[in-house]
């Protein structure tokens, strides 16, 4: 470790700053700086930033141990690395294999000229969202509907998406109870909802192989765990059986779920999730109302 220290002591005391900065290098910045930025916000929408997370952690460790002389670690870790970033290519193997799909998307070129135009609040759920997806839960589980709706968060579902029927339809609760009504060509499966809209249906979702879960939960609730398992959406459903509305996030399922604590989640997913006091105030004034306008 101390030779690779000395050896950049060395690169940086020889390194030497041009002298004059031509047109070549004002386009190479902007190369790395584009595709800077692209990293980031790939590692932002997958998996990747909680894994990343960990890394980091890791690299202070080892920062640490520099800093305490703790030879023996930092001589295993050294030793390590090779197979350590063959361990990281295998961990980031999915969201890899989706980078690469996408460089070779047509829209790909599109998007690095336009680079992100959505405005924040588009990706999050208004009010009206929120209001018609407590509607359709509640009014699904009188009549016994199952259903099973995936409301997206930060780690983006296009893979997923990919194995429904595209709808990029307006969120209402009464296309939510027609999707899911029984005989229908778009019931089996999971509905994705994104920026306030149904983005596709009859979508595939992974089913959890938690072996601590209720033996007496059943297919749709195993594929709400599964989704939840992987990325941080939450999910919403309805009980075919005995129409109890649930939800899962964070791997975790809530079954029996009141309309104020669902609507409680899913204000939390909003952009403006209130820090202060005074928000925190309005957010419970909010739910009051919504509830009464519920009854």
């Amino acid at each position: 470790m101390e030779k690779y220290i000395e050896l950049l002591k060395r690169y940086w005391v020889n390194l030497s700053l041009p002298k004059s900065i031509e047109v070549i290098d004002i386009i190479q910045i902007l190369l790395i700086a584009v595709f800077v930025y692209y990293v980031m916000l790939w590692v932002k929408s997958t998996r990747a930033y909680t894994l990343l997370k960990g890394l980091m952690m890791v690299v202070v460790f080892l920062i640490l141990a520099y800093l305490l002389h703790m030879d023996v670690l930092i001589w295993i870790f050294t030793n390590l690395g090779v197979v350590a970033i063959t361990a990281l290519i295998i961990i980031f193997q999915p969201e890899l294999r989706r980078a690469l799909e996408q460089l070779g998307e047509k829209n790909m070129i599109n998007s690095l000229l336009r680079f992100d135009n959505t405005k924040v609040e588009e990706w999050k759920i208004s009010d009206t969202t929120i209001n018609e997806l407590i509607r359709a839960a509640y009014d699904m589980g009188e009549v016994k509907t199952g259903a099973l709706i995936v409301i997206e968060n930060n780690v983006i579902l296009r893979e997923y998406e990919k194995t429904g029927i595209p709808l990029d339809s307006v969120l209402t609760s009464q296309l939510l109870i027609n999707i899911f009504e029984h005989n229908t060509p778009l019931h089996d499966g999971a509905v994705i909802v994104r920026h306030n809209r149904v983005v596709a249906a009859t979508c595939y979702l992974p089913l959890s192989d938690n072996l601590t879960l209720n033996k007496n939960l059943g297919t749709r609730h195993r594929a709400g765990v599964g989704i939840s398992e992987v990325s941080d959406a939450l999910t919403i459903i309805v009980s075919e059986e005995t129409g109890n509305v649930s939800y899962t996030l964070g791997g975790k399922i809530y079954t029996g779920a009141a309309p104020n604590e669902l609507r409680e989640q899913l204000y939390k997913l909003q952009k403006k999730n209130p820090g202060d006091e005074t928000g925190r105030k309005r957010w419970r004034g909010r739910v009051k109302n919504a509830e009464k306008i519920h009854k």
